[in-house]
C-alpha cells in the first residue's frame, strides 16, 4: 500500500508539468508577444481535461466501497 501511495504522489507531480496544448494553438500563441494568454489557455485545457478524470475515480472508489462492503457482509 505504501509503494502505490508513493508511486501515486510521483505521477501526480509530472502531470502537473504536462503542457496540454494542440500543436496548431501553440502555435498562434506563442507568436504573439503577450504569453500570458497561452499559459491561460493551457490551465484552462488542463482544467478541462482533470475534471472528466476526477468524476470517474470518484465513481470507481464508491463502486469499490460498496463492493468490498457486500463482501464482508456475506462473509
Amino acid at each position: 500500500m505504501k509503494k502505490k501511495g508513493i508511486i501515486s504522489i510521483i505521477t501526480f507531480f509530472f502531470v502537473l508539468q504536462a503542457k496540454a496544448q494542440c500543436a496548431m494553438c501553440r502555435a498562434v500563441l506563442e507568436s504573439g508577444e503577450d504569453q500570458s494568454a497561452a499559459e491561460g489557455i493551457n490551465d484552462g485545457i488542463m482544467f478541462l481535461m482533470v475534471v472528466p478524470y476526477i468524476l470517474v475515480a470518484v465513481i470507481g472508489f464508491y463502486v469499490y466501497r460498496t463492493f468490498s462492503k457486500s463482501k464482508r457482509v456475506k462473509k
